[in-house]
């Protein structure tokens, strides 16, 4: 004779205690990235975190069914191409949505490493480039708010490092009776020293349904935020070249984000004012064990009245 095994998780909890998010992380799987043309999908090893919200009189989720839910939705967009991921995670977030009755909102995350090839600024060698894909999506009763953005690398040059070597330059050329109208024209076009640290710069944007920006767009911006791109190939004109460039736009981790900023207002002056933009920077600094960290998550609506001017 055969027994029903118990529903455990619908069991009546001893701490009656709602949670925000429950579920699953560190789920891989492949996703097929779509491209124009007769081109082949790229393939792209991710990494997904799938949440449901909790009510304080249940024990706990079906994990098994968050499973076979994310499962279904993951491998049906590994055989068919998805031009946006983050239309991919709005669809797992909807159909757990749906297949959870006890649940108000769902969230499905997602990351994934993106090759971009390109060429080295200065020798125009063949070289290739890695960015972080970020998208996430949220779903309620209401609908589903889709997140879309990127981590890149890049350098930044310490301002103030970059300043107090001007100031001994300056007193070098002096003192070498050099007069000041040449003094000043030479340190106007060769950036003095100051110390340099690689940055991770993070850019989303989020919206209702799904942001109508593109992926690369967004890249591109976060990249030149910072003082100078990186390559992972670098003879030495392109050495020199980065070097230049990063002396000759120095930033404190601050302007990273704010030029983040400027960038997103207009760039992006197309999308809704209740969008937000997510804007992180994080910087290994080469000359202290610490880190220096600046971010920024606001509405565009807010973010354009700060940048052009008339916010508080």
């Amino acid at each position: 004779m055969s027994h029903q095994l118990p529903d455990v998780q619908a069991s009546q909890p001893d701490v009656t205690v709602g949670l925000s998010q429950v579920g699953v992380t560190g789920v891989d799987k492949l996703v097929k990235l779509a491209r124009d043309g007769r081109q082949r999908p790229l393939v792209l090893m991710a990494e997904f975190e799938v949440f449901v919200d909790l009510p304080s009189g249940r024990k706990g989720i079906d994990m098994s069914r968050n499973m076979q839910v994310i499962d279904e939705t993951l491998e049906s967009a590994v055989s068919e191409p998805t031009f946006r991921v983050e239309d991919m995670c709005g669809d797992a977030a909807e159909r757990l949505l749906a297949k959870h009755e006890y649940t108000s909102t769902a969230e499905v995350r997602m990351t994934a490493d993106f090759v971009v090839r390109e060429d080295t600024p200065a020798s125009g060698l063949a070289t290739q480039s890695t960015i972080s894909i970020v998208a996430s999506a949220t779903a309620t009763d209401e609908g589903t708010r889709e997140e879309i953005g990127a981590e890149v690398t890049g350098m930044t040059v310490c301002p103030c490092s970059q300043g107090m070597s001007a100031s001994r330059a300056r007193d070098v050329l002096h003192d070498l009776k050099v007069d000041d109208e040449t003094i000043d024209e030479f340190l106007e076009k060769v950036p003095q020293p100051g110390h340099s640290q690689r940055g991770h710069a993070t850019l989303t944007v989020t919206a209702d349904g799904s942001p109508d920006v593109d992926l690369m767009e967004i890249a591109e911006l976060a990249r030149d935020s910072m003082s100078a791109r990186i390559y992972n190939l670098a003879k030495r004109p392109d050495e020199d070249h980065m070097t230049y460039e990063a002396h000759a736009d120095a930033k404190f981790v601050e302007d990273c984000v704010r030029s983040m900023a400027e960038q997103v207002v207009e760039e992006f002056d197309h999308l809704d004012d209740d969008a937000v933009v997510r804007m992180k920077q994080s910087n290994d600094e080469s000359i202290h064990q610490h880190n220096a960290h600046a971010e920024r998550e606001v509405t565009l609506e807010q973010l354009r009245s700060e940048v052009n001017g008339s916010g508080a």
